[in-house]
């Protein structure tokens, strides 16, 4: 089968077709022949790892060297990128009940990857779920990751009908997934995001936009019982005055600085609360999506879609700050 292979770290020039071994299910394992798969941050980080400096790694720094490890020191051990994707079930193992051949499947792969394949293997136990019906395979591909971090964690936030909420980072996979939750759970949405992405949140239904080049959220006299960072591009010092009372400053990516924020507002009783917390990557969200992607109260957007041969032209489309909604790699079909 043919995949998309990097066996270097660096520039998107590093990624190659190449010819790889077909894999065989294991007795609890599904074959999926993926179709569609999406360009995200993860990506992007993982091809340039050995790149990034522990001050540029959007995690606690404790974990910056385990994270690098795991990646791989000199050169990447994971060779196959690509987290999502959607594709059909070709085979399953003996063990299997869940699914069966001819499913048509969409799927979060987290951290190992590999969706850059015609073929890949996933557990049935995974984070894998029927497709919703009413989207192709490049629009169900756009929704996995954004599906599992954001309900899981929008959930630990416990929003209310009727709140206000910030989401700074509202153009990404994460972010407009969360705009969309937010609404669909009742809240009055804004969304930060720069110009080029402005019109894209406001048609996932925020109430409000703001263009953080023009204007600094912090600084608005606005006040939210949710700031919701996806990328930890603000810190806590600065967006308490942008809480409420009882206002909770939510973060998907956070350093050791918001980790402590978070002991100190637990340890000193504060109203206001900070939560830094990693998602949980369960089929359950995918199947949560599904349901409100039938009944029409959530969407997919795909901006543009890339052949296999194109993968570094993809990847420099979206390092270039292009993109308005996601970036597909069609990878079969």
């Amino acid at each position: 089968m043919k995949a998309i292979v990097f066996t270097e770290y660096g520039s998107p020039d590093v990624l190659k077709i190449k010819d790889v071994a077909k894999p065989t299910p294991k007795d609890n394992e599904i074959l999926v022949k993926v179709y569609a798969t999406p360009i995200n941050y993860g990506d992007l980080l993982a091809r340039n790892f050995g790149n990034i400096t522990p001050s540029e790694f959007n995690m606690p720094a404790p974990l910056y060297l385990p994270s690098r490890m795991a990646f791989g020191w000199n050169k990447p051990k994971i060779n196959i990128l690509g987290s999502e994707l959607a594709g059909e079930v070709e085979a399953v193992g003996k063990d299997v009940t869940k699914f069966k051949t001819g499913d048509q499947v969409f799927a979060y792969l987290g951290m190992n990857m590999g969706a850059n394949a015609e073929y890949i293997c996933i557990p049935e136990t995974g984070t894998v779920a029927l497709k919703p019906v009413n989207l192709s395979y490049e629009e169900a591909a756009t929704l996995p990751y954004g599906a599992v971090m954001a309900t899981s964690l929008l959930a630990k936030a416990n929003l209310q009908r009727g709140q206000k909420v910030l989401i700074n980072g509202a153009s990404g996979g994460i972010g407009s997934m969360a705009v969309q939750l937010a609404k669909h759970f009742g809240a009055e949405v804004t969304g930060v995001c720069g110009k080029p992405r402005l019109e894209f949140v406001k048609s996932l239904g925020a109430d409000k936009v703001i263009d953080y080049t023009k204007e600094d959220f912090t600084q608005n006299g606005e006040t939210y019982d949710l700031v919701f960072d996806i990328l930890g591009r603000s810190s806590f010092s600065r967006v308490r005055r942008s809480l409420t009372p009882n206002g909770i400053y939510l973060l998907a990516s956070f350093k050791m600085k918001a980790l402590l924020q978070m002991q100190w507002t637990s340890l000193t009783g504060s109203k206001q609360k900070v939560i830094c917390s990693f998602a949980n990557e369960t089929s359950e969200s995918l199947v949560f999506v599904k349901k409100l992607v039938e009944e029409g109260k959530i969407k997919a957007s795909v901006d543009k879609s890339f052949p296999m041969e194109q993968a570094a032209e993809a990847h420099r489309y979206v390092e270039g700050g292009h993109k308005q909604g996601n970036v597909i790699i069609a990878i079969c079909g």
